[in-house]
């Protein structure tokens, strides 16, 4: 692609929200560490340095080698990236009197600045650094202020490079989208022409020319993800798409047929494997979240191998990883926080021999969404909530039987169906039901019953990265409720998850 934007990661929180809001101008970027840069650096055409929790005063502080950037491409640097460049060229960055996080105002804007085309003073802005610029680096011209933050935007003559203390990347930057079209496309000259028909033509072209006619085995789950990438890749190789739909015995209530229905018609080559008690059997005894995602994905690759030994010549596996994925694994790449490992990121055994395609691993939901829509596939099925890889498996806290699994998707169904029935499924980013290990005392009718805890669980998002809890309808809770006390054996007890990720994860696994 000839439009790429380079952000480089000092490990902040907000590094994934900058991606975000570049790809909102329909332009693509790349998230890379700070400290192993692509060696394509010359084919972006702009680069952007994120935040960081350092410190640029401290001895651990990133430090990056702009050689190949500054002053020969458009670079933006943002809160930490403002302040080392500073630090690091003549200007000096102090600890703040007061920290300086949440709303700000700008006090000041420079006029005639193309970098602020459109935003004026009192424009809200987002801080969040415990150090501020106490003197610009050489060459610098200040742009902007706050009523506590003299230096909050700066530039530097005879460069295109732009700093700025604020966090243009969060909402609460009112005019921080106006702030990155006015760097990347007035200043930068980028063209906005990263959109869903060119993602697939530009995708269907590059599979063509990296897989040719070899066979891809690939593994379908009857979500988004998985769905998208085989019609990508069947655009690409046609029949020489195998595509393999596991039953891992934690899949939802009758989803195994009504997944293998769902696709027929598709024109996709389709072929369901039940090995619902291998799964099950390796999990007996297992009750490490970590440890049962590393039993699952193991199984699955070797149910895999098998089913690929059964197709000649198959030299490839397909999967649906997209980019919360890839984040939330390895970190960005980079020195970000690992939150949970994924079954299908981090490359395959040696005995296995097919190498990896992943055609969506560097979009968000909400990015394959659209990508499946310009397909024209089902609404229905790009509709679907996310369902998690190891399934039930991170659903049932603690150890797994098929007790356990039955009684979770009897539940799942009743709150699935009732949210479908009461019109809030489309309302909802994603939907479950937990089995908690707990127990609690119960009367039923003149008994005393001593039976599982349940949590529904419900949440609004854009792509997964953050998310709130859903305010569902007291009469929906009631009813559904109810009907999980009276249908399901063995609960006796329903409670609402009312989290927001952070602190917490979508899953409780």
């Amino acid at each position: 692609m000839q439009n790429n934007v380079l952000i480089l990661d000092f490990g902040s929180q907000y590094t994934q929200l900058i991606a975000r809001r570049v790809r909102e101008l329909n332009i693509y970027c790349e998230i890379h560490p700070y400290n192993n840069l692509p060696e394509n650096v010359s084919d972006f055409k702009a680069v952007i340095l994120s935040g960081s929790p350092f410190s640029v005063r401290g001895e651990d502080a990133p430090h990056p080698d702009l050689s190949a950037i500054r002053g020969s491409k458009p670079l933006l640097a943002v809160c930490y990236g403002a302040q080392y460049l500073a630090h690091f060229s003549g200007g000096e960055v102090a600890p703040s009197n007061t920290r300086e996080y949440g709303r700000a105002n700008l006090s000041f804007v420079q006029e005639g600045e193309q970098f602020f085309e459109n935003i004026t003073k009192g424009s809200q802005v987002w801080m969040s650094h415990s150090d501020t610029i106490k003197k610009l680096p050489t060459g610098a011209v200040r742009l902007a202020s706050t009523e506590d933050v003299e230096n909050a935007a700066y530039r530097i003559e005879n460069e295109q490079t732009y700093a700025i203390q604020f966090h243009p990347e969060v909402y609460h930057s009112t005019d921080g989208k106006q702030l990155l079209e006015n760097f990347l496309i007035k200043i930068a000259d980028i063209q906005p022409d990263w959109t869903p028909n060119s993602f697939v033509d530009a995708t269907v072209a590059e599979l063509k020319e990296k897989i040719g006619n070899d066979k891809v085995v690939l593994g379908l789950s009857g979500g988004v993800d998985s769905t998208v990438a085989a019609v990508l890749l069947h655009k690409a190789i046609g029949e020489n798409l195998h595509c393999i739909f596991v039953n891992n015995g934690l899949l939802r209530k009758n989803e195994f047929s009504a997944v293998l229905e769902q696709y027929e018609g598709m024109g996709l080559n389709v072929k369901g494997v039940d090995a619902s008690a291998r799964f099950l059997d390796a999990l007996a005894g297992e009750s490490d979240p970590e440890g049962k995602r590393k039993i699952i994905g193991k199984i699955f690759i070797e149910v895999f191998d098998d089913e690929a030994h059964k197709i000649e010549d198959a030299k490839w596996l397909g999967q649906g990883t997209i980019y919360p994925d890839v984040i939330e694994s390895i970190s960005v790449n980079g020195p970000s926080v690992t939150i949970k490992s994924h079954h299908n990121v981090g490359g395959l055994p040696d005995f296995m021999k097919l190498k990896v395609v992943e055609p969506l691993r560097m979009l968000f939901k909400d990015e394959v969404r659209r990508v499946g829509a310009s397909m024209e596939l089902d609404p229905e099925l790009l509709g679907r909530h996310p369902f998690p890889g190891p399934g039930l498996a991170i659903r049932i806290l603690g150890d797994i039987t098929p007790e356990k699994v039955t009684i979770l998707q009897e539940v799942d169904a009743i709150f699935i169906n009732g949210l479908k029935e009461n019109g809030l499924y489309n309302k909802v980013w994603q939907a479950g039901a937990i089995l908690l290990p707990v127990q609690s005392v119960g009367v039923m009718g003149d008994e005393r019953t001593y039976e599982n805890c349940v949590a529904l669980r419900a949440v609004e998002s854009t792509d997964g990265m953050t998310a709130d809890w859903v305010n569902l309808p007291y009469e929906f809770l009631q009813k559904t409720s109810n009907a999980i006390i009276n249908r399901v054996k063995g609960v006796n007890r329903v409670v609402y998850d009312i989290s927001s990720k952070p602190p917490a994860t979508i899953e409780w696994e």
